[in-house]
């Protein structure tokens, strides 16, 4: 079978090739790219002009060389990937804070329905409101825009966290942490950065809170009375801002 291979190929593309040079296949290819190869190679070498304006004697190694290179070799490209190591956070204090909006609303916690809800507290409703304990980290990559803080509800287990499901847009949850020292030190490759805000100054005594993981999304209130806190993009109609005040501070001459 072999025999009878090489001699119907040579008498088919005799004709073809440069004075002295044959074309001989010594085995069956054993693979389709190998077929595919030759098919490529036959079908060049038909066409190619130049080539077969060589003979036997002018046919050199190198020529054979470029042919191959030319019609058979592929190019391999390869990209070399490397992944950024994970940001850690550690945190460095807590501090007892006093939270409104910037339409003065408070936050009140529905533990019906775990949510915290922006709400115009009247004269004598002042114990609705709640606190929150901030913790602050120090972030490998500080910024003098922002400060990287946890948040939880003074008294409680439970700490505001903002994730998404599937092609959601990422909400605010109130999520309950059994152990505290789980964020004290978070990396930003664990689900625990859920729990992280970027708190920047935006004026006297206001602030805004942005998702650590979702960075383009803020802790915000609606603009109607007694709605939870919710997660927004900076051209929504929702407030923004908050008054976060440190035990001590007072009020005066805020926006």
């Amino acid at each position: 079978m072999e025999s009878e291979m090489k001699c119907n190929v040579t008498e088919m593309w005799s004709h073809k090739m440069p004075m002295g040079l044959d074309l001989e296949v010594t085995h069956h290819p054993r693979t389709m790219k190998h077929v595919v190869n030759l098919i490529i190679a036959i079908e060049r070498l038909k066409s190619s002009s130049s080539e077969l304006l060589l003979s036997a004697s002018e046919f050199r190694d190198e020529n054979l060389l470029s042919f191959v290179l030319e019609n058979i070799v592929e190019e391999k490209i390869v990209f070399e990937c490397a992944s950024a190591a994970p940001v850690q956070y550690t945190k460095t204090a807590d501090y007892q804070c006093s939270v409104t909006d910037s339409e003065k609303k408070s936050l009140v916690l529905v533990q019906n329905s775990m949510e915290l809800h922006a709400v115009m507290l009247q004269g004598g409703a002042e114990n609705r409101k709640v606190h929150l304990n901030m913790a602050t980290y120090v972030d490998p990559a500080p910024s003098a825009e922002a400060q990287t803080v946890a948040l939880g509800i003074k008294g409680t287990k439970f700490y505001l966290s903002c994730h998404r499901d599937g092609d959601n847009d990422p909400t605010l949850h109130l999520e309950t942490v059994e152990n505290s020292a789980n964020l004290a030190r978070i990396s930003s490759d664990s689900e625990m950065v859920r729990f992280l805000f970027y708190k920047q100054d935006t004026g006297l005594n206001l602030s805004t809170l942005v998702s650590v993981p979702y960075n383009n999304w803020y802790i915000s209130t609606a603009k109607e009375n007694n709605k939870p806190l919710g997660m927004c993009l900076e051209n929504a109609r929702r407030h923004r801002n908050f008054n976060i005040q440190l035990p001590g501070e007072t009020t005066e001459g805020q926006a």
